[in-house]
C-alpha cells in the first residue's frame, strides 16, 4: 500500500473538506495543513502496521501532536474522531481494492488479521489522540479563564480608561464598550458559603449575558443590562442570592464599571450582617451616603444621637425607638403610637424629651435629616 498512501491520503483530506464545515471554514493554510496531516497519518500508519517504520517513528507522537493541534484550532472532538474513522476506512477500503487488482497471493485470513491490525491501531490512536485533546482543551480553558479573570480586576481597577485594554474587555468578553452594563457584588461573608449560587444561568436563561469573578474577597458580576431594566435584573438575580448582595448600573459602560463596582459593594454593605438580600443602590442611597464616608460617621453621631446614645441601655433603645417609628411616619405621633403598641401622649412626652436632648426637632427640614442620618449610621432602618 505504500506507493498509493498519497492518493488515499488527499482523497480523505477532499473528503473531509466537502463534509467537515470546521475544516471548510479554516482557509486555505486549513486546507493545506490538513493535507499533509492526512498523507503524514496514512504513511506512517501505514509503515508503521508493515513493519517498515524506521527507528524513533512512532506513530503515537503524530497522535498526540494532532490531538494538541487541533483543540488549539477549535475543531470539535466529534469531528476530529470522525477524521480518524473515515481515514482508517479508505485505507481498509483501498487495501480491498489492491487486493482485488492483483494476485497478491492474500486469502482471506490473512486479510482478516490485517483488518483487525487496522481497527485496533484506530483505537489506539482514538484514545491518544482524546487524551492529547482533552488535556490541551482544558489548558487553552484555564488560560482563557485566566486572562478573563486579569481583565475583569483590570476593570475593578479602572483600566477601561485605556483604550487597548478596553478594546481586550471587549473581545474577551463580547460586549461593547458603551453597552450598558449592571454590576452586582456578593459580600462573602462566610468563608464556606457562597453568596451566589450560579446566577449565570439564570442570567442566561433570560437572554443576559454575563461574567463573573471574585476580587478582593467578594464576588461580583458584570452582566449586560442593554433592553432591561433594573426591576427585570433584580427578578433574575434575587433567587441565586443566599447573603449580602447590591447592584449598581454603569450605564455608560466600561469607563463606569469601576464606579458601579464601589456603589454596589457598598450597598451590599447596607444590608444587616447575617441577612440574606439583593439591594439596588437606588433602593439604598441614604445608607450608601453614610457608609460612603466612615469617618463622618462618629461626628454624625456626637452630633445628633449622642445624648440619647449615652442613656442607660434600656431608656436609650426606648428613645431611638420613639425617633425611628416617629421619623417611618413622618413625624406623626398618632401612627409612630400604633406602631409602637402606647398612647399617643406617651409619644409626645418621648418626643419633647428627644428634642430636649438633641437640641433637634422635627418641624425643621434639616434638623430632621440630621437625625436620619444618625439613625441610618446606627444600622437601623425605618
Amino acid at each position: 500500500m505504500l506507493d498509493r498512501t498519497d492518493a488515499i491520503a488527499d482523497d480523505v483530506a477532499l473528503q473531509l473538506l466537502a463534509h467537515e464545515p470546521s475544516y471548510a471554514h479554516g482557509g486555505g493554510e486549513m486546507h493545506a495543513e490538513l493535507r499533509a496531516s492526512c498523507r503524514e497519518h496514512i504513511a506512517r500508519g501505514v509503515r508503521t502496521m508493515a513493519g517498515l517504520a524506521e527507528p524513533g517513528e512512532e506513530a503515537v507522537h503524530v497522535w498526540r501532536e494532532t490531538g494538541r493541534r487541533r483543540a488549539q484550532q477549535g475543531i470539535p472532538m466529534d469531528v476530529v474522531l470522525r477524521a480518524y474513522s473515515f481515514g482508517s476506512r479508505a485505507l481498509w477500503e483501498g487495501l480491498l481494492e489492491r487486493c482485488r487488482e492483483a494476485d497478491l497471493g492474500i486469502d482471506e485470513h490473512m486479510l482478516l488479521l490485517a483488518g483487525r491490525m487496522l481497527w485496533r491501531s484506530m483505537d489506539v490512536q482514538t484514545a491518544t489522540l482524546v487524551e492529547a485533546y482533552r488535556r490541551e482543551h482544558a489548558r487553552l480553558q484555564l488560560r482563557d479563564l485566566q486572562r478573563q479573570h486579569s481583565l475583569l480586576d483590570g476593570l475593578v481597577e479602572g483600566r477601561a480608561a485605556d483604550p487597548a485594554f478596553a478594546q481586550d474587555v471587549c473581545a474577551a468578553l463580547g460586549i461593547a464598550s458603551d453597552e450598558p452594563l449592571v454590576c452586582v457584588v456578593a459580600l462573602v461573608d462566610d468563608p464556606l458559603v457562597e453568596p451566589l449560587s450560579a446566577p449565570e444561568d439564570r442570567l442566561e436563561r433570560g437572554g443576559i449575558v454575563s461574567h463573573w469573578h471574585v476580587h478582593a474577597g467578594n464576588q461580583f458580576g458584570v452582566v449586560t443590562a442593554a433592553g432591561h431594566s433594573m426591576d427585570e435584573l433584580v427578578r433574575l438575580v434575587e433567587p441565586a442570592v443566599t447573603g449580602r448582595a447590591g447592584l449598581a448600573p454603569a450605564p455608560e459602560g466600561l469607563p463606569g464599571f469601576p464606579l458601579a463596582y464601589r456603589l454596589a459593594t457598598r450597598t451590599a454593605a447596607t444590608l444587616p450582617e447575617g441577612s440574606r438580600g439583593l439591594a439596588t443602590v437606588q433602593d439604598r442611597l441614604p445608607e450608601v451616603l453614610v457608609t460612603a464616608s466612615p469617618e463622618l460617621v462618629p461626628p454624625l453621631l456626637h452630633e445628633t444621637l449622642g445624648p440619647l446614645l449615652t442613656l442607660p441601655g434600656p431608656q436609650s433603645r426606648l428613645m431611638l425607638d420613639t425617633l425611628v417609628a416617629l421619623l417611618a411616619h413622618d413625624g406623626s405621633p398618632t401612627h409612630a403610637a400604633r406602631q409602637l403598641y402606647c398612647h399617643r401622649n406617651t409619644v409626645l412626652y418621648r418626643l419633647h424629651q428627644i428634642e430636649s436632648l438633641t437640641g433637634r426637632t422635627l418641624n425643621n427640614p434639616r434638623d430632621k435629616l440630621l437625625l436620619s442620618l444618625g439613625v441610618l449610621a446606627t444600622g437601623r432602618t425605618f
